[in-house]
């Protein structure tokens, strides 16, 4: 039965179709998988009864000739989308105890799909965060080690317990949201697939907000093929988000030609960055090999801005998320810690349920907005922002794609830059500009670095044209034929 964990999600269906296994006999094998790989700290609630009757529901529409698109995939959903009922906790403690009274759309769209959410995943507390180290629920572990190695490294953030669930053979799929590259940075960090689509693709509404122009919803998996069909499932307009853009879904898997032949793919210099190891260069290179190979055409381009895209998001990010917290103060949902008059009980319940990055994030953001520095900073940024799009905008009118590392460092352990929020915000380098932009990006493993562990490559598209990412990333993907797997050290831990 653990041989089922194993398929993707494209295996999976097929699987059901066929009758080989029932969605009861899947999601009892995911469950499994979950239990045993407790030791990584994946999530925060898990829900077994629901995930089985959910999957023999899901075995009566198949009998019925019902079947959703990805009706009896088990999944795992990133506890920042609201769940009707169920504990939605952002990693924060000052959400403990919400139980929303309604789903987040992409939540539902994944319901109606047939999806089984079996479990919400551990995350950065509000999504503030680059190694799944700031969770009030705990650090989620990478199941990767170094090669010789037995320092627990960890996943990437935010999005890092969603992205070790899959890495871990627990789910074949799991819901990630993307503000700077919280989809993508960890999937790199894990050896699987992160897509961050076009910003408004996938609906915000009732996902927990970070950062309102940036965040986006993603799908996490193990392959670009299932990437393209949970990405199906999740997108589309959604009138209760103002930022939903009304555009049809297209067929995200029938764009995966396997043709990129007359593909013109952008390398930008300014990507390059000081310090770069010696193995992701390498392995840029190769991707670039590749797709060269393939029929692709490989034109250099030049993204001058770049350079301000971290300044710039991390002035952005933290005023958006300054106005977005300031919604939690105790009073109507969540922790509350009592005080002498009104003023206190905000004060102690803020002080006690924000962990610290998260006050870091929010004293700079209400600094930044605040009288006599609103024009110095945040206006300023605005401004960056536009002209980093621009770039992107001049250098499409040359390439359709752009080709790019993922991360400039592989995985690293536990508490090795944790005190450094300069270090730990570097990581986010390659990830940011595509962000600021809105613009679709994927990353996939494309082999193995100096430790031993797993290295992305990102392709970034045009605004609505996954088509086209989808179609250079399934090429990429068959000529790293990444097959390298995690030792299943947290079955013994």
């Amino acid at each position: 039965m653990a041989a089922l964990t194993d398929l993707g999600i494209a295996g999976a269906l097929d699987g059901l179709a066929k009758g080989d296994f029932s969605a009861r006999e899947l999601t009892e094998a995911s469950l499994g998988a979950l239990e045993r790989a407790r030791p990584l700290n994946i999530a925060i609630t898990e829900l077994p009864e629901q995930a089985l009757a959910v999957a023999d529901a899901a075995d009566a529409r198949r009998k019925a000739g019902e079947a959703g698109a990805m009706d009896g995939v088990p999944i795992v959903m990133k506890d920042l989308f609201c769940t009707e009922g169920v504990l939605t906790t952002a990693a924060s403690h000052i959400l403990d105890g919400f139980h929303p009274t309604y789903s987040a759309t992409v939540a539902t769209k994944l319901a109606e799909a047939g999806a089984i959410t079996i479990a919400k995943a551990n995350l950065d507390e509000f999504a503030m965060g680059s190694s799944n180290e700031t969770s009030h629920y705990g650090p989620v572990a990478n199941p990767w080690t170094r090669t010789g190695g037995d320092a627990r490294l960890v996943p990437g953030g935010s999005s890092g317990g969603s992205a070790a669930s899959v890495a871990a053979r627990v789910v074949a799929g799991a819901t990630g949201t993307d503000t700077g590259g919280s989809i993508r940075q960890p999937a790199a960090f894990t050896g699987i697939v992160g897509m961050k689509p076009t910003y408004g693709r996938c609906s915000r509404w009732g996902i927990v907000a970070f950062a309102s122009s940036l965040d986006q919803a993603g799908p996490m998996t193990r392959s670009v093929r299932d990437a393209a069909i949970m990405l199906g499932a999740m997108a589309g307009f959604d009138p209760k988000d103002s930022t939903s853009v009304d555009r049809p879904v297209p067929d995200f898997a029938a764009a995966m030609s396997g043709d990129v032949r007359g593909l013109r793919v952008g390398v930008p210099t300014e990507y390059r960055v000081e310090g770069m190891p010696a193995d992701i260069e390498a392995l840029w290179q190769q991707g670039i090999d590749w797709l060269k190979t393939a029929g692709a055409e490989i034109v250099e381009v030049s993204l001058p801005h770049t350079k301000y895209a971290l300044p710039v998001y991390y002035i952005v990010a933290p005023a958006e998320a300054s106005s977005n917290l300031a919604r939690y103060d105790g009073v109507r949902y969540g922790l509350r810690v009592p005080g002498a008059d009104l003023t206190e009980m905000y004060e102690n319940t803020r002080a006690a349920g924000f962990g610290h990055e998260v006050q870091r994030r929010i004293m700079i953001g209400t600094y930044v907005l605040s009288a006599g520095y609103y024009d110095a900073y945040y206006l300023q940024a605005q401004k960056v922002r536009t002209r980093i799009a621009e770039d992107f905008r001049k250098a499409y009118e040359q390439v359709d794609v752009l080709l790019t590392p993922t991360t400039p460092s592989a995985a690293f352990a536990f508490g090795e830059k944790g005190d450094d929020p300069i270090a730990m915000y570097l990581n986010d380098v390659l990830t940011v500009p595509a962000s600021l932009a809105g613009l679709p990006a994927i990353s996939l493993p494309a082999g193995l670095g100096a430790e031993g562990t797993p290295l992305g490559l990102q392709l970034i598209g045009r605004p609505f044209d996954e088509e086209t990412v989808f179609r250079a990333a399934g090429v990429l993907e068959e000529a790293a034929g990444f097959d390298h797997r995690p030792d299943a050290w947290w079955e013994e831990a």
